[in-house]
């Protein structure tokens, strides 16, 4: 028998020295959660989990105490930056001082590997992220954010405002690298660059979208409810992009609008044609995040029905 599994103390060991049934009651749980606490599907996450996990090729921690895996949490590394992708520490057994055991696991794992100066995280089913005391504090830095919901159904009695001289097609795999440029012109000084560097370079963004369509850990892409917004150069000027995150609920993984257009109902068109495509589909709600300084962004949301669910937190550390 393994020395971990005899401990009696909550002990971090790598999460190649466990199995993927020792994590499943955890990931079922976790599952649970993630339904009753934002209506999201968590399965097809966990079941990637699962997957790598006995493959040995998902670096990480397992929190371990009598024998039994009580907390998880992987990583990933991109070049000179670490991600946080996801830690979760049973209900029962869970302390802020039980989640930072994994989170300094994490960031010292990281920081030992050589060339990694950045790590960033989004961890949505922390509580009070902004009140607590984390790892590595010279580093660090919290930005406040809200999951917001609305009902899908709420579209079909929004006005649809014209929007002169821009047209709204069906966004496609084929305009990613217009989509990049775009990102990266619309959040270029924007707080949202500073949370997630990728939006920072037409690059980046291009890692990013190609997280979106191609992973579930926003949904499953929904290429019916994703909408491109083109100006009358036929240019890329805004586009909403959707996931599924179950059965009936829908999520915007992405909506920017070009400098150029801001202000004049791009972004409301792009949205509302996202929620009546969902509301077609059977969603009955359609959730979304959004920076808490984003204020024009929110007042947007909040007219067009959109509710706080979640509030939450962006977690960076920059060691440059």
């Amino acid at each position: 028998m393994a020395a971990w599994q005899e401990s009696p103390e909550p002990l971090v060991v790598d999460l190649r020295k466990v199995s993927a049934a020792d994590l499943t009651p955890l990931l079922d749980e976790e599952t649970g959660v993630w339904q009753q606490a934002l209506d999201w599907d968590f399965g097809p996450s966990a079941e990637l989990v699962r997957r790598f996990v006995d493959m040995q090729a998902l670096s990480g921690f397992a929190l371990l105490e009598g024998g039994r895996v009580i907390g998880y949490c992987y990583y990933i590394r991109e070049e000179k930056k670490g991600l946080i992708g996801d830690l979760y520490v049973r209900e029962r057994e869970r302390t802020a001082e039980r989640e930072h055991a994994l989170i300094e696991a994490t960031l010292e794992a990281l920081w030992k590997s050589g060339g990694v100066h950045r790590v960033e995280s989004q961890l949505l089913l922390l509580d009070a992220p902004l009140a607590r005391r984390v790892p590595f504090a010279q580093w660090f830095r919290a930005f406040p954010r809200r999951f917001l919901e609305a009902s899908a159904m709420q579209a079909l009695a929004l006005p649809d405002h014209a929007t002169p001289g821009v047209s709204i097609t069906p966004w496609t795999e084929a305009r990613q690298d217009d989509s990049a440029r775009l990102v990266a012109a619309a959040y270029r000084g924007h707080v949202d660059s500073d949370i997630n560097d990728q939006y920072r370079s037409p690059s980046g963004a291009r890692r990013f979208l190609n997280n979106i369509v191609q992973y579930p850990g926003c949904g499953t892409f929904f290429a019916p409810a994703s909408y491109a917004a083109t100006d009358p150069k036929g240019a890329l000027c805004g586009m909403s992009l959707a996931s599924l995150v179950s059965d009936t609920t829908g999520h915007i993984t992405q909506i920017c609008v070009s400098p150029a257009q801001r202000g004049k109902g791009v972004g409301y068109a792009l949205l509302r044609r996202s929620m009546l495509a969902l509301a077609a589909h059977g969603c009955r709600t359609v959730g979304l995040t959004v920076t808490s300084t984003n204020t024009g962004a929110i007042r947007l949301y909040e007219q067009m029905g959109f509710t706080d669910r979640r509030e939450f937190a962006a977690y960076i550390w920059d060691a440059w």
